[in-house]
């Protein structure tokens, strides 16, 4: 299968996630950004007040000092949304990135989500450096799991060039080749495997 990357999603704004969103922005890729909606946010509060998290943590990376970005325009390739409003977007895109908080059962009710609206084959990763790879994808479906691995980027992620690439015993191996080759040659890592 010849696979390309046309389209992003980063699942988790924080530090991490709103760099790895502007590191994509960056080479021209556009991005999905999404995060939770702010609690006491009425459903039929206006996106703006139901975006605020994700908003603020893009701003703030842009602020930020070394800047994730080469140029401010780069900004424009970045949606925000919110994972009850929006997580049925990631269904127009080609690689996942899960960067949300650093807790398994968090990231498992992300992973049902995410499954729920997902095209085959489309790749989900995620930017764990606490939790086991391999229990991520436990309970998850069999292309999942073949489409799944750990991709773990290094803070800030413009600047340092260090990419592991993380497989479980249940990844395609033709996956972990895409992303080492995909981080070299065009995120401009030394994608190692791990």
């Amino acid at each position: 299968m010849k696979r390309t990357i046309k389209k992003v999603a980063v699942l988790g704004s924080g530090v991490m996630g709103s760099r790895i969103a502007c590191q994509f922005a960056g080479i021209g890729v556009p991005v999905l950004l999404l995060d939770i909606v702010p609690k006491d946010i009425a459903a039929d509060a206006k996106p703006a007040l139901r975006n605020k998290i994700v908003n603020d943590a893009l701003q703030a990376a842009l602020k930020s000092n070394p800047s994730p970005v080469y140029t401010k325009d780069v900004v424009k390739l970045i949606t925000t949304g919110n994972f009850e409003d929006n997580m049925k977007d990631v269904h127009s895109c080609d690689w996942i990135i899960e960067v949300v908080v650093e807790r398994f059962d968090i990231k498992q009710q992300v992973y049902e989500q995410v499954e729920k609206f997902r095209k085959p084959e489309t790749l989900i990763t995620s930017n764990t450096s606490g939790i086991p790879i391999h229990l991520l994808s436990r309970g998850r479906s069999e292309d999942f799991k073949k489409h799944f691995c750990g991709t773990h980027f290094f803070n800030p992620p413009r600047y340092l060039r260090l990419l592991e690439i993380i497989p479980t015993k249940d990844t395609d191996p033709s996956v972990v080749a895409f992303l080492m080759h995909y981080g070299d040659l065009y995120l401009g890592k030394t994608a190692v495997l791990a």
